[in-house]
């Protein structure tokens, strides 16, 4: 870690305080949960990164770090809560007043999914969305997997049937492309999850379900 010139760091802290939360930042007064903190870190590396500022209140408010245990538990989170584990890197800032905040900032994993391992032993993905830490919808992991090996599908009749649907409906959902295709919603989900892992479609979580847009 490295300590900025304080008058340096206070500019920073509040520039970055003044954006709030949202999708790339997220205030963390203290650390406890290093599994609940994994969630933010998934949520983060499956979306664009991000970075927690940690001694800052959810209202903005700089408290200040209390205690130097607060990093190794995000290192835990990683490292051992994350799979793939991920890598963090971390920077002190101190403010007037000696009051000091950790930034830390995980990028955009590589390859995706990045699960959380739940304390019932499953694995579980999460995605950020504005300032939430959401499930990430299962089509979604599935296509990341898909990404992991190429596809042996090819766009096919089915496939470019979803897409016009899609185009002139945008914001549906499976159920309503099988519904309107007249096709089961297994090979829906199978039609869009192939047609999102070549980047054809996207999700856009409406507040509160992911829908389907044409991949700009």
């Amino acid at each position: 870690m490295k300590d900025l010139k304080a008058i340096r760091g206070k500019d920073l802290l509040q520039r970055l305080i003044a954006e709030g939360e949202h999708e790339r930042q997220d205030f963390k007064f203290a650390i406890g949960d290093a599994r609940k903190i994994a969630r933010s870190l998934s949520a983060f590396a499956n979306n664009s990164g991000g970075k927690l500022l940690i001694g800052v209140k959810d209202n903005g408010v700089i408290a200040g770090v209390r205690n130097e245990e607060d990093i190794y538990v995000v290192e835990l989170a990683a490292e051992r809560y994350c799979a793939p584990p991920q890598a963090i890197s971390f920077s002190a800032y101190r403010t007037e007043g000696s009051v000091r905040v950790i930034i830390a900032e995980i990028a955009p994993a590589p390859e995706r999914p990045v699960f959380v391992c739940e304390a019932d032993g499953t694995q579980h993905a999460y995605y950020r969305v504005a300032d939430e830490n959401i499930s990430a919808h299962p089509l979604m992991v599935r296509a990341w997997q898909m990404r992991r090996a190429p596809i042996a599908a090819t766009i096919g009749a089915r496939h470019a049937k979803v897409l016009d649907f899609i185009r002139t409906n945008p914001m549906s959902d499976e159920r309503a492309v099988a519904l309107a295709l007249h096709i089961p919603v297994a090979a829906a989900e199978e039609c869009i999850a192939e047609l999102a892992a070549l980047d054809m479609l996207a999700f856009k979580y409406d507040g509160s379900h992911f829908r389907l847009i044409i991949k700009q």
